[in-house]
């Protein structure tokens, strides 16, 4: 018989983990997850919505009997500047939310530190289970924290060299026929 294992036991680990990380982890998890939504999004756009509208503004290009007139180059700085501001839309808030990152790790590291001062000054320095408690909770946020931002810059830099690619692809496509 094929053994099932129910879904809330599947997030235990990671009950313990948060657990052992404290409060700040929380946080940060929240950080991260919003800001892997903005990232899904702009795969999204890049991939599937980005590529009609390039074709659209190509084919509405290439149409155009006139395309060096001034009319013609401001049509043409209209349509890169809508692309740009497409193509770039959130990723300075996920640069942000990835900065974001290594602050509540501190914040973490900061909190666990109290919390372990705190367990020092109420029951001395000879329990050292309560220490490690406070050292856990000091320790995984800002590891955590780290690791979310090496991750992030990594996912921003690599977005933000495709949108450079791609708004340099369409401005080539977009060049007057003379």
């Amino acid at each position: 018989m094929e053994s099932f294992i129910p879904f809330h036991q599947l997030f235990l680990p990671l009950s313990h983990f948060m657990a052992q990380g404290g409060t700040v982890l929380w946080w940060l998890a929240a950080v991260v997850c919003l800001s892997w939504i903005l990232v899904i999004e702009r795969l999204i756009y890049l991939f599937f919505y980005f590529p009609k509208q390039r074709q659209h503004w190509i084919q509405a290009w290439t149409l155009r009997h006139d395309q060096a007139s001034w009319y013609a180059r401001s049509i043409r700085e209209g349509w890169l500047g809508q692309a740009h501001d497409a193509l770039y839309q959130n990723l300075n808030i996920i640069k942000v939310l990835v900065s974001i990152c290594p602050m509540l790790g501190l914040l973490g590291t900061v909190t666990g530190m109290i919390s372990v001062f705190d367990v020092m000054a109420n029951q001395g320095s000879s329990n050292p289970k309560l220490m490690a408690s406070g050292i856990s909770l000091a320790t995984l946020p800002t590891m955590a924290g780290m690791v979310a931002a090496l991750v992030g810059m990594f996912i921003h830099a690599r977005l933000y060299k495709k949108c450079q690619w791609l708004e340099m692809k369409l401005e080539k496509s977009l060049r007057s026929r003379l």
